[in-house]
């Protein structure tokens, strides 16, 4: 059993102060309580900062996370493209490997407990196997002439599921063969060329027409209305960047789904491709549901969860944390499990420290930095 104290727990967006939390010995929680004196409580480990469950990447290609520094930064959406494809090949499969070693052995010490993460082969897949984050695996399909069963081989490993890259890259009928399973995750208006691609406009339309290729799907006038006539309501769905959304773009979503898709955003991944930032004002204007993701080391400094937040300062620090931990968790289906700190469940318990308050609300200090707990 451990009994650990700090100055503040936020699980669900509920700030509590003076929190004790009690686990045992397989991490489960056993009871959450507020302390008022810690000096005649025996064995309580007391950590000056902010207690919060484990986080959920709930976008990430770990399988790239050989590509760090290998992509210059403000190539835009097009240059990064086009850059993922000269690069790739460079490297060895040990160096993949190590690489993605790393990586997840920093996301489980900075606190995460589980990825949604986006696989176009299977180098990854032995080693999440054997990791202590808990893996979602989407197989995604990507091109405009790919087979509908080119990822068929990787649907055999454990929780994976076929998945659409996008609103673009996609005929329609292979577009319906990714989209099968029950919980899909889409790349959703990362940038203004989706949107005038069903106008016959911008670089994606000039890049279609030089490599010769029509979409047979424009006539959906849009990336939401695509998404809308080509999936049934009961899909549960993560719409990953969403820096381009509009307000309309939301409400149509909105009325077709019978669950709320989860827009995942992710600011230093943006920033490092096309200065981009996520519609933050509008999913607080919507009441849409949030998760936090890192895409990849390809287009990221890091896979931290906790520096992400750090670009989101409009945010309570309650809110933020919420994103980061229960938005995930409930896209993912995970909720029972972790997502919070409740009795019962095994979320993980994370520390974060630099935490300062002012007037009354909780923020990051630029110097904030995460630890894993249990």
């Amino acid at each position: 059993m451990r009994r650990i104290a700090a100055h503040h727990l936020i699980s669900r967006g509920e700030v509590i102060a003076r929190p004790l939390v009690e686990c045992d010995s397989e991490g489960r929680i056993m009871s959450v309580e507020q302390w008022q004196r810690l000096d005649n409580i025996p064995h309580v480990e007391f950590y000056s900062g902010v207690l919060c469950p484990g986080f959920v990447n709930a976008h990430c290609h770990l399988e790239l996370s050989y590509l760090r520094g290998a992509i210059e930064q403000g190539t835009g959406f097009g240059g990064f493209a086009r850059a993922i494809g000269m690069v790739r090949g460079q490297y060895t499969m040990q160096q993949r490997q190590q690489a993605l070693a790393a990586a997840d052995a920093q996301m489980w010490a900075e606190g995460v407990q589980a990825v949604a993460d986006i696989i176009n082969d299977d180098s990854s897949l032995e080693h999440k196997q054997r990791s202590n984050i808990r893996y979602r695996n989407f197989a995604e399909l990507f091109g405009l002439n790919t087979p509908a069963d080119s990822m068929n081989h990787l649907l055999g490993h454990p929780a994976t599921t076929l998945t659409p890259h996008s609103t673009y890259s996609l005929q329609s009928a292979t577009f319906a063969s990714a989209s099968e399973a029950d919980t899909l995750s889409l790349h959703f208006m990362e940038s203004p060329d989706e949107e005038a691609l069903y106008r016959g406009e911008g670089s994606l339309a000039a890049w279609y027409e030089r490599m010769g290729w029509e979409c047979d799907f424009l006539h959906y006038g849009s990336p939401a209305r695509r998404v809308i006539g080509q999936l049934t309501p009961d899909k549960r769905l993560l719409l990953v960047h969403g820096c381009c959304m509009t307000q309309h773009d939301i409400e149509l979503l909105h009325r077709h789904f019978t669950h709320k898709p989860t827009f995942v955003v992710y600011p230093q991944s943006n920033r490092y491709i096309s200065a981009l930032r996520p519609c933050i004002e509008l999913l607080i204007k919507g009441n849409c549901h949030v998760a936090i993701g890192t895409d990849s080391l390809a287009s990221n400094h890091n896979l931290s969860i906790l520096e992400e937040l750090k670009l989101l300062p409009e945010l309570p620090l309650a809110t933020a944390l919420e994103w980061a931990t229960w938005g995930g968790a409930t896209a993912l289906g995970m909720e029972a499990e972790i997502g919070s700190i409740e009795i019962g469940k095994r979320p993980g318990v994370v520390l974060i420290e630099g935490v300062e308050q002012c007037d009354g609300e909780l923020r990051l200090l630029p110097t904030a930095r995460s630890r894993r707990l249990i």
